[in-house]
């Protein structure tokens, strides 16, 4: 049996495939397992500097959650699918110390955009529809949907996509600020690359401490500007800060990675 997700580790980055192009890379529990397992060492791999997340096929990133699934579940186990899953997978991504990058390849709905939602960075293809259809099926996006779509694109336009199951093409993605960028479907994994050897030239102790920050400013009860000064001066201590400021005066390229 063929992986759920295939991992290619070249250049400093590692490339994440969503491998069910079958059933248009669902998420089931497997799955979510799966690549929680792939992030978790992707993350560790000293290796890697940027991690790139991507769906098999042509048709769709993630056409959504698996619902054949979870169909007859009760309220208890409703909530227990939602707690889990966020916890295992999609909170996991968004506290990660090495960015993530989604290139958004065709469909994704539900939990599909939830979890490139949770990703750092998205690049879309052209062809790419995103939305969150779940009021459809009687339920609401349980893994983060409410949450991370009001933040990215505003609460009125979230609870209009939201409330109505619609869908926004790339084009608009990305005039609401959904998407960083669309590009052929054919050039997608060229351009999140691209970005991605841009993200690894720069201190991976320095990226991960702006991703505390960026996410405690979205978090109840944290003062983002609090942690903004307390890992800014953690920065001082690190041999990343120590390179990157002897390289500037020595008029070089810093190796933060050497």
């Amino acid at each position: 049996m063929e992986a759920l997700v295939l991992t290619e580790i070249r250049k400093q980055i590692a490339f994440l495939t969503i491998n069910r192009p079958q059933q248009l890379n669902a998420l089931n529990k497997e799955t979510i397992e799966a690549l929680h397992e792939a992030l978790k060492a992707a993350n560790e791999d000293p290796r890697v500097g940027v991690i790139v997340l991507t769906g098999s096929g042509e048709k769709a990133f993630v056409a959504g959650a698996d619902i054949k699934e979870f169909a007859d579940f009760n309220i208890a186990q409703g909530g227990e699918l939602a707690q889990r899953g966020q916890a295992t997978l999609f909170d996991f991504i968004e506290q990660l110390n090495t960015p993530v990058i989604a290139a958004v390849n065709g469909f994704a709905l539900g939990g599909g955009l939830e979890l490139a939602m949770a990703a750092h960075i998205r690049i879309a293809s052209a062809n790419a529809k995103m939305g969150l259809p779940e009021t459809s099926l009687g339920v609401i996006p349980g893994y983060g949907g409410t949450q991370r779509l009001a933040q990215l694109i505003g609460r009125g336009k979230a609870n209009e996509l939201i409330f109505t199951a619609g869908m926004l093409k790339a084009e608009e993605a990305l005039q609401w600020g959904l998407v960083n960028a669309v590009v052929d479907q054919s050039d997608l994994l060229a351009s999140a690359e691209a970005m991605a050897e841009k993200i690894c030239n720069n201190s991976p102790m320095a990226i991960a401490a702006a991703i505390r920050c960026v996410n405690a400013g979205f978090q109840s009860g944290v003062n983002g500007y609090h942690t903004e000064i307390e890992e800014f001066g953690k920065c001082f201590g690190t041999k990343d800060f120590k390179e990157g400021t002897t390289a500037f005066l020595e008029k070089r390229k810093p190796n933060f990675r050497g």
